[in-house]
């Protein structure tokens, strides 16, 4: 309804009844009703669209009646939860049915065509790629200290079920986003410039080097880490991997032929990353250092 103020469109309850509209409906319900001079260029006789405001228009649509897809996971009980088909505007035929309203100068009626929109992750999928444990890391912190565990929580299941396919890489900072109070993140002890400080989001990088421990157990392609500044209690030297938003990343790519997914969860005073892909893959782990938990 926000496109009306961009584009003039005529919005009403009921659909209003000049010869020279087009009713827009969904499930048959009405949604707007739009006239040819709302997209077409001014002063031509010719039905010409401005690109520009068909875009808006059908971007505001897909916002009002799209519908994301969601993956299939695995709960806490080792069940898969099934995936979700979403649904999204089916622009091309939408276009194909509004030319020909222009060029036939006719009232009439459009009811939004929809397409299916299939999660990368399904059912069947995650079912194969539970089959085989490729790799591990497990690291432990103080449940006593509340904020810093919040969070590890939060990140920890920002990277929980995220499947990597062949040749993709995986961004902590893309996958976790940023972290912000508005998402529940809180201020917690971080290292800055050598120096003990406090900061929003404080304690990821437990889970960003725990991550980083587990994805080189398993032999995979590391594109982009980096340590502290100062040793951190939690990891073996050398093994952690700091992140930041406006900062370091941890990138890692997946180099083999089957897809990777990651299992985070926490348990007590234990953070635990597994790895886990299908029976036919064949990778080549590592021997890493491990932390006394």
């Amino acid at each position: 309804m926000i496109l009306s103020c961009i584009l003039g469109i005529i919005l009403t309850s009921q659909p209003i009844t000049s010869p020279d509209h087009l009713v827009i409906t969904k499930n048959g319900i009405h949604v707007t009703t739009i006239k040819q001079e709302d997209f077409s260029y001014p002063y031509t006789d010719l039905p010409i669209i401005d690109g520009k405001k068909y875009s808006q228009f059908l971007d505001n649509l897909d916002k009002q009646f799209s519908i994301k897809p969601e993956n299939a996971s695995i709960d806490l009980n080792g069940e898969i939860v099934p995936e979700k088909i979403g649904s999204q505007i089916h622009r091309q035929a939408f276009t194909e049915q509004l030319y020909a309203y222009l060029f036939s100068r006719r009232s009439g009626k459009l009811e939004i065509p929809m397409l299916a929109v299939y999660p990368k992750v399904d059912s069947e999928l995650l079912a194969d790629l539970r089959s085989m444990r490729i790799g591990r890391y497990v690291t432990s912190f103080n449940p006593g200290n509340k904020t810093r565990t919040n969070n590890i929580d939060l990140a920890t299941k920002a990277i929980n079920n995220y499947v990597i396919f062949p040749g993709e890489t995986f961004s902590f900072n893309k996958v976790v986003g940023k972290r912000t109070a508005s998402k529940g993140y809180l201020k917690a002890p971080v290292i800055v410039r050598g120096e003990f400080s406090e900061d929003i989001g404080g304690g990821i990088c437990q889970v960003s080097s725990t991550l980083f421990n587990a994805v080189d157990s398993a032999g995979l392609k590391i594109v982009q880490r980096f340590s502290h500044s100062r040793k951190v209690p939690y990891i073996p030297p050398g093994r952690d991997a700091t992140v930041s938003w406006y900062g370091p990343d941890f990138v890692f790519k997946n180099t083999y032929k089957e897809p990777i997914l990651i299992r985070a969860k926490t348990l007590g005073h234990l953070l635990i990353i597994n790895l886990y892909s299908s029976d036919m893959i064949e990778y080549q782990p590592k021997k890493i250092p491990h932390t006394p938990y």
